[in-house]
């Protein structure tokens, strides 16, 4: 198995961070156990944004910090700490963020991955029962930074152990792959979110994202909160319209749309369409050389509101991609597609 670490990251990230975060909070993700959290806990490596610092801000066991941290290691060993995510799926790459973290990072981590089915029986995440597989071996940590690494392997996974060598603090853990949802156990007559993040859903281009990112689109439950959607710049060309291009997790038909601008009040869209296509090549999709129809007509979108949309639904094919139009900017904060699979 082959690791190398990214190290052009000064313009832009690499390339495996467009894929879904699999470890996310906000997608289902969660931190089951650590091994010392004294100083910070645990649950923050999962948290959203890339952590902040408060210069005067202390708790009663020391300084305040936005990730998770072990207190100084005086005894042999070194700490580790177990992640569920959100979902099975591969992984392509990850980012161990240091974010804030200077005189207190570790120097080193490993990561080791393993598929359950269930974990619900496991008490001792350290028994010889668990067949864990190093996905990473021991590789340095630059402080205060995002460290990413590309990690080569085809096999499903639904648990990670994140080691630090030997204790300190990491602000963030990214683990960014695809998604794998078992479609041949899904009935063909089930109503399921083809555009979910959770089932394999993605953002794949957009024109503007000025504001906030594409993928919010596509998270669960509704936003939390202006920055959770999808919001583009003002725009004051005539007849705008701005757009974004979403793969759904697997073919199939829509009945049924949602078109949330929760929060977004003063800045939300005059009106949204839809389009689709069917189409084995997401480049020719983003290069816009396929043919995409009519799903929903243009609609009168209102604030900080759920749209439902059924019988105005036009497009009664089997579809891949949808095109999410918004005349003539402004912000989404979600947009759900149910439908069923391709029988």
């Amino acid at each position: 198995m082959a690791f190398q670490k990214v190290t052009e990251i000064i313009k832009e990230s690499p390339y495996f961070t467009r894929f879904t975060d699999l470890a996310a909070e906000r997608l289902g993700g969660k931190v089951l156990h650590a091994t010392d959290d004294f100083f910070a806990e645990k649950e923050n490596l999962l948290k959203p944004g890339r952590g902040i610092f408060i210069t005067d801000k202390y708790t009663d066991r020391g300084k305040w910090m936005d990730g998770w941290e072990s207190r100084r290691k005086r005894t042999p060993g070194h700490d580790w700490a177990i992640i569920q995510l959100a979902t099975p799926g591969k992984i392509i790459g990850v980012d161990i963020d240091t974010n804030f973290f200077l005189g207190n990072h570790p120097p080193h981590a490993s990561i080791e991955a393993v598929y359950l089915d269930d974990a619900a029986p496991v008490t001792q995440w350290d028994s010889d029962s668990i067949r864990w597989k190093e996905i990473l071996p021991k590789s340095h940590l630059d402080a205060g930074s995002q460290n990413f690494y590309l990690v080569n392997s085809e096999e499903l996974f639904t648990h990670l152990r994140l080691h630090i060598y030997p204790d300190g603090g990491v602000a963030r853990l990214r683990v960014y792959g695809e998604v794998f949802k078992n479609w041949d156990a899904i009935s063909p007559e089930t109503e399921i979110d083809l555009a979910a993040a959770i089932h394999g859903g993605k953002a794949l281009a957009c024109n503007d994202m000025f504001f906030s990112a594409m993928g919010n689109l596509i998270m669960p439950n509704r936003g939390v909160n202006m920055g959770d959607g999808w919001e583009t710049k003002r725009n004051r060309t005539p007849g705008n319209r701005d757009w974004v291009i979403l793969k759904l997790a697997t073919a199939g038909t829509i009945q049924r749309i949602v078109v949330d601008t929760c929060h977004f009040k003063g800045n939300y869209p005059d009106s949204c369409s839809i389009e689709a296509c069917n189409s084995a090549d997401d480049e020719m999709v983003k290069q816009n050389s396929v043919t995409w129809e009519t799903l929903l007509p243009q609609q009168k979108l209102e604030a900080d509101k759920e749209h439902e949309f059924i019988n105005e639904i036009t497009g009664q094919q089997t579809y891949t991609h949808v095109r999410l139009n918004i005349f003539p900017d402004g912000g989404v904060s979600r947009l759900r597609l149910f439908g069923k699979k391709k029988g």
